[in-house]
Formats: structure tokens, C-alpha cells, sequence
């Protein structure tokens, strides 16, 4: 029996992400993040029903700021007191888990997609996805970027602008591209 390719993404294996299946998953997703966006803050609340509906895990203290966007959402696992700043992106084809009390501040990325280094197998949209975590208590600062596969421990800081592309340890300050750990 053939995998279908979200059995393919979310066992880690190379898949298309031009399959029928995952463009209609996306498009989904979307539609949740345009009412996101377009709600009133007053009307919305922390998340729009509808966004919230397809996250994988929400918190209801959870506070996701627009302009928001994300991929695919059910890939979405945001613990207790987490907030996200306005303009972040989440590109989660694998789980992206998220620790309680963690902030991310304006115009964080986070890209669990690896694409092929191969340029043929690459033009045919060949990826793979790789799981990010975030643990409690992490300040994730302006405009950074966190790369696939990457787990930033409990209570660590990465400095604006940095691009995160190994893991970060516990209580930890890096900066930097690529990410360093600071003195």
C-alpha cells in the first residue's frame, strides 16, 4: 500500500507538497487565518474560532497577535500562556510544539520543511519535514528564525535577527547567523 503524502510528511519521509491532498489542507488553513486576521481584536479574542478549531492544541490562554500565518495548523501544539507577536510565520508540515509561557516576538519564522538539495527532485516540490520545539519559559526574539528539526530548551533566549539552524540548550542565550551561543 502506497503512503498518501501526508502519511509521507508526517513520518518524516520526502513527499510532494504539490499533492492534491496537502494543497486542499492548506487551503484550509488559509481560510482559518484569513478570519484570523480580518477579525476585529475585540471580536476575535485570542484566537478566531476558526483558527483555533484547527490548531492541534490551544491553550485558552494562548494569544496569537495578526497578521498571523501558518501552513497547516492541525501541526500546532501551544501550551498555557504562550504568546505570539503580530507578522510570525509557522510553516508547521511537522509538529511544532510550544512551551508554556514562551513568547515569540514580531516577525518570528519558524520552517520545518526541508527542501531537496537535489535541483531536479526539488522543481517537482520534494520536502521533507522535520518537528520544532520551543520549551517553557523561551523568548524567541523580533524577525528571527528558527530552522527544521531544531529544539530550543526551557528558559533559553535567541536574539532578534538570529537564525537558529541546531539546538539550543536549557537557560541558554544565542545570536547571531547562524546562531551562537553567547558569554
Amino acid at each position: 500500500m502506497q503512503l498518501t503524502a501526508r502519511e509521507k510528511m508526517a513520518q518524516g519521509l520526502w513527499y510532494s507538497c504539490m499533492e492534491p491532498d496537502l494543497v486542499a489542507l492548506r487551503k484550509t488553513a488559509r481560510s482559518a487565518v484569513y478570519a484570523h486576521n480580518t477579525t476585529h481584536p475585540d471580536a476575535r479574542g485570542n484566537i478566531a474560532p476558526k483558527l483555533a478549531q484547527l490548531l492541534g492544541k490551544a491553550h485558552p490562554s494562548v494569544l496569537i497577535e495578526g497578521q498571523f500565518h501558518c501552513a497547516y495548523g492541525f501541526n500546532l501544539f501551544l501550551e498555557e500562556d504562550v504568546y505570539i507577536n503580530a507578522g510570525s510565520t509557522i510553516l508547521d508540515t511537522a509538529p511544532v510544539h510550544i512551551g508554556k509561557g514562551t513568547m515569540l516576538g514580531p516577525g518570528v519564522h519558524i520552517y520545518c520543511a526541508e527542501h531537496h538539495k537535489n535541483p531536479p527532485e526539488r522543481a517537482l516540490g520534494l520536502e521533507k519535514a522535520m518537528p520544532v520545539t520551543l520549551g517553557q519559559n523561551v523568548w524567541i526574539g523580533g524577525r528571527a528564525i528558527i530552522l527544521a528539526g531544531v529544539t530550543v530548551g526551557d528558559n533559553a533566549i535567541v536574539a532578534a535577527g538570529s537564525t537558529v539552524t541546531r539546538d539550543v540548550p536549557e537557560g541558554c542565550t544565542v545570536m547571531g547567523n547562524p546562531a551562537r551561543l553567547t558569554p
